[in-house]
């Protein structure tokens, strides 16, 4: 990027904070090999991303969103947010509007699978690439795209990790996204975080919505998707990788979360 205040056509006004009221909405920003600030920032603007390559982590709130390649994420304005990843390239296209319909779903977060219909749409709107200039064309376009966007989400809820506020149930999360692949022994963790098994297992699902063991399900398959993005693997090594014991047990766990057969991208 040419100026280092300037993300996504809006300026950075101090950190976290951006702005642009002469930016004309909608307003489209397609980024190859996307590298941005990985602090929490927010605008006032309503953000659309879609995931041409890649994957990356939004987050916000007490949630962790994966949005994989050829998925979406809406993000309602003054939505805090931030961005991380660890694929070698990450190819985005954001496109930021000024107003929304009345609907509720424009002022909650949606993660979804960009269905094919709607992947054509946002290839032919890569052509208004940073296009500052009113253009008719554009307006009524991606004004087509927003007021679609209901009809075109089927939301995933397995693309979204909550997190806890207790330290000690974030200790739990924590040493789960660093031992994933390993055993599961409930006593040992109900230890760690100096809780009974019981009071363990209900401070977690009333705090995340959750199991503890449906969090490492979700933690095991959403690290097989960068494994899978890496394109190194096959998806027997995948499964020992992320810790099933087998390949069905895997293909199986990842369709119940993903709601899609696991594919070979090798």
């Amino acid at each position: 990027m040419q100026n280092d205040n300037l993300k996504c056509g809006m300026t950075e006004i101090q950190k976290g904070v951006f702005t642009d009221d002469a930016l004309p909405a909608p307003y489209v920003w397609y980024e190859k090999d996307w590298q941005h600030d990985d602090y929490m920032h927010s605008h006032e603007h309503y953000q659309m991303t879609y995931v041409a390559e890649g994957y990356q982590y939004f987050h916000i709130e007490q949630k962790i969103y994966l949005v994989p390649k050829n998925h979406v994420i809406w993000i309602p304005k003054n939505k805090e947010h931030r961005t991380t990843s660890e694929a070698d390239t990450v190819d985005l296209m954001v496109v930021l509007f000024r107003s929304v319909p009345t609907q509720d779903f424009y002022r909650d977060v949606h993660v979804f699978s960009a269905p094919a219909v709607l992947k054509e749409m946002l290839l032919y709107a890569s052509k208004w690439n940073k296009l500052r200039e009113r253009n008719p064309e554009k307006l009524t376009f991606l004004r087509a795209i927003l007021v679609s966007l209901p009809n075109f989400c089927e939301e995933n809820d397995g693309l979204q990790i909550p997190v806890p506020k207790n330290e000690r149930l974030i200790d739990i999360c924590n040493y789960i996204n660093q031992n994933y692949k390993y055993g599961f022994d409930i006593d040992e963790m109900a230890a760690k975080a100096q809780m009974s098994v019981r009071t363990l297992q209900r401070s977690f699902k009333k705090e995340t919505g959750i199991t503890v063991q449906k969090y490492l399900q979700l933690v095991r398959i959403l690290k097989s998707v960068e494994f899978l993005d890496a394109q190194k693997y096959t998806l027997s090594e995948i499964a020992f990788k992320v810790g099933y014991k087998s390949l069905p047990a895997f293909t199986s766990s990842f369709y119940s979360v993903m709601k899609t057969k696991v594919k070979q991208r090798i």
